[in-house]
Order: C-alpha cells, then structure tokens, then sequence
C-alpha cells in the first residue's frame, strides 16, 4: 500500500488525470504506478522510500511546462505532483534570501519580492514555471547576460535522496570554501540525483527605472553581428533577443497584438535598466550607434508602458504560436557569442538544402538559440522523420565543432538525449555515470533521463 491515503490526492494507474500523460514531442506514453500530490516534505520522504523498498523508479513534476521530455513517463513510475507544496516561507531582508517550496511559480516569486522592492532576476519565458523546475534545468531565460542564471541565485536547497536521506546543501554565507560543492552538482541534474523540497533563494534591491527598444535588421546576420559589438561598449543591457519576422507574424496572429515597427526582417529586443532615466538615456544612446554600425533600418525606445508590455508579450508567446502552427522540434542549443552570426547561417544552408523550415529565436546576448525545424506540409512520416534526424544529427555537431553545447536552459530530459551523446565526450558521461550510480544506484530517480 503507498503510505499516503487521501484519494483527492492520490491516483492509482487508470484513474491518474489524462494530463499527466501529455507530451507534445514524445507520443508514446506508458502506464505509471501511481501520482501523489504532496504536501509537505516527510510525505516526499514517504514516497521515496516507498519506492525504495518497492524497485519503483519516481518522476517529480512541477507545472509540467519542460521541453525536453524530462517528466516523460517511462514505465511503473510513481509520480510526485509537487505543485501543492507551493508555500512562500519569508524574505529575510538582512541576507536577502527569499525562502520557500519548489512548488511556487516564477510569477509568484516575481510579484512577491517586487512588491517588497527587491528583484529575482532569472526570467524564463513559461511564468508559470515552478522554482523547483527551474533548478532542475538551471534555467536562465532574458535577463541572464546581464543577471545569470537560476544557479547564481540558490543560496541552498534540501533534497531528498533515492533512498529517503535528506541533505541539506549550501548556506546563507556569500563566500565557501569548504569541500565539494554538492548543492552546483544538483542543479541541472533534473530530477536524476533527488527531489528538491525547499529552496533559499538570493534577492538583489530592484532596479529603479527600466525601458525597452527594438532594432530592425534586414537578416538575422547582421543583427547577431551588433551584439558583440554593443557588449563590448559596456551598454550592459538587461536582455538582448532575437527573432524573426516570419515567427513574429505568428505571434502576431495568435495574440492580435502587432510588432510596432513594419520595417526589416529580423529584430533585436532589448531592456537597459538602472537606477536613473539619464543613466539609462545614455546607454541608449550608445546602443542606438551600435546598432546602427551594423546596418539597423529601425530603431524605436518602447516608451509606452502598455507598448512595452505588448511587445514582451509578443516575444514571449513566440514558442507557443510556434507549436500550434504545425509538428516541430525546438532546439536549445548554446555557443560562443561570436558564432551566433555562423551557427543561425547554417541552419539557412539546411533549410536550403533539406527543403525544411528552420526557424531561430533566443537569447542573443549569451549566445542562447532555439531554433525550430518547422514540418510544415510534408505529408510523410517516414520523410519527416528522416530529414529531422539528418539536420538534428549536422546542426548538433557543427555546434559540437563551434565549441557549443546541446542544451542551454531546457535540459537533456529524453529528447536530447542520442546527440548529448553524439557531441559530448565519452570521458565525461562516464563520470556522469558515476556520480549517477553514487547517488541513486537502484536508477530509480527519473529513470531513462539524461544518462542513459
């Protein structure tokens, strides 16, 4: 019998929601043991050892908004809906550590300390995302070229271990020195390694004044180009994405909401934020001339606060107008800043070559892309098939020979999982593998993800 009871919270094979099984990119989906809504942390511990003594492998879930198949269901897994564990302990404004649950959104966290004047800079684009997902992936988001990433704002975290243990990792301290630095090794681990039951977060004081601007370009070629450019005059932007206006054409159907400038074919999106306007003013300024260096046919300041809202919002819906337009597979790879330019160019040189859409938006100030093979109209499976696999196995190993890596933000989960293989070095997985085997040597903690 599973240790907890409460059948509004507890369901067993059949009678699991339907949602739990939804995959848009792995169609194939097994039957699990069990889902348990937790509510605290002993019921995690509970579970854990449950499925300990009873060979079960475990799949903690949060919003369930991944996008690499981290969560799919496997085989007999017993699923551990963290959502329910969702409480906001307090901010300590002496340290500016926010404590709470890995249940809790990035919505909520970002209204809650922006109300009380401090600021939780990590910004991925799913706001509905929970905190314990996010260090699962490490994820970063918009304003990671100039604030980072999830990772470099866990102060510690308790997680439990595939066997019940829990540890308590990190401190409060600013500074450690102190042995192995067990807490960094859990983050980006999704799930693999334990489950995350209470999260101290660091906050920094909020910025007092932000603005945003859009650049037009007539290719994405030249508007990559200016980034490094604009980063090497100490602008310092919050955010700096791209995107393209075939993709935005989408958005902009789908939300009703239009792009305020008509001119170019690829677009950067910028925030510059500070403690004064006139701060702000000048670095604007110097963007402007950056831009405007490498060819930029439009330069707008988003003065308008509902304007600036719209236009996030457009950038932010992008993925979603994406998916339901036709089947595809997102990337989220990462390279060097200075072979954006090249890695967006080749993915033209496939589209060409394989008479398949490939669509790219992301993050360009940390050489963050996610580019989308599109489907489109092509009838086949099998020549569906066939030609994502033969651009997913060249784009994945010109990145490798770039100096890049698979997975920026989203994670390996299952999806990625062939070509993390194909470019990482076999040296590498082979410690992964032990580090895996120390942790949770039964396999039971997110079987089949990642590791092999």
């Amino acid at each position: 019998m599973l240790p907890i009871n409460d059948k509004k919270r507890v369901f067993l094979g059949n009678n699991i929601p339907k949602e739990y099984f939804k995959d848009d990119y792995l169609k194939e989906i097994n039957q699990a043991h069990a889902l348990v809504k937790v509510m605290n942390e002993n019921e995690v511990i509970s579970l854990v050892k449950y499925s300990h003594e009873n060979d079960l492998g475990i799949i903690a879930i949060g919003a369930n908004t991944g996008l690499s198949g981290a969560t799919h269901i496997t085989g007999n897994e017993i699923l551990i809906d963290l959502s329910l564990m969702n409480k906001i302990h307090g901010l300590d404004e002496d340290t500016m550590t926010l404590t709470l649950e890995p249940g809790v959104t990035l919505e909520e966290i970002q209204h809650y300390v922006e109300s009380r004047h401090f600021f939780y800079p990590p910004d991925p684009g799913s706001k509905n995302s929970t905190i314990g997902g996010n260090i699962a992936t490490n994820a970063g988001g918009m304003r990671a070229v100039k604030y980072g990433v999830t990772r470099d704002y866990v102060r510690a975290i308790d997680v439990i271990l595939a066997d019940g243990t829990k540890l308590n990792l990190g401190s409060l301290n600013i500074k450690d020195s102190s042995g192995y630095d067990l807490k960094d090794l859990f983050i980006g681990s999704e799930g693999t390694l334990g489950i995350t039951t209470l999260i101290k977060l660091k906050v920094i004081p909020l910025p007092k004044f932000k603005r945003s601007y859009i650049a037009a370009f007539e290719n994405l070629v030249k508007a990559t180009e200016s980034v490094s450019t604009l980063l090497h005059r100490g602008i310092d932007p919050t955010a700096v994405e791209f995107f393209e206006r075939d993709m935005i054409s989408m958005t902009e159907h789908d939300t009703g909401i239009t792009l305020p400038t008509r001119k170019g074919q690829s677009f950067l999106l910028f925030t510059l934020d500070g403690d004064s306007i006139e701060h702000i003013d000048a670095r604007a300024q110097l963007l402007k001339t950056a831009v405007l260096e490498h060819e930029c046919v439009e330069f707008l300041e988003l003065s308008d606060p509902q304007l600036e809202k719209d236009v996030w919002h457009l950038r932010d819906s992008l993925l979603k107008s994406v998916v339901s337009y036709s089947e595809q597979v997102t990337m989220d790879e990462t390279v060097p800043l200075n072979e954006i330019a090249t890695i967006y160019a080749y993915t033209k040189e496939l589209e060409e070559e394989y008479n398949v859409k490939l669509m790219s938006f992301g993050h360009a100030g940390d050489g963050n892309l996610h580019t989308c093979i599109i489907r489109g109209d092509i009838q086949s499976d099998e020549e569906w098939n066939n030609k994502k696999d033969i651009i997913l196995e060249k784009l994945y190993q010109r990145i490798h020979d770039l100096g890049g890596l698979p997975s920026a933000e989203h994670g390996i989960g299952m999806i990625k999982q062939d070509h993390f293989y194909q470019v990482m070095d076999p040296h590498y997985l082979e410690f992964m593998k032990k580090i895996k085997d120390v942790f949770d040597p039964k396999g039971h903690m997110n079987p089949h993800k990642v590791m092999r």
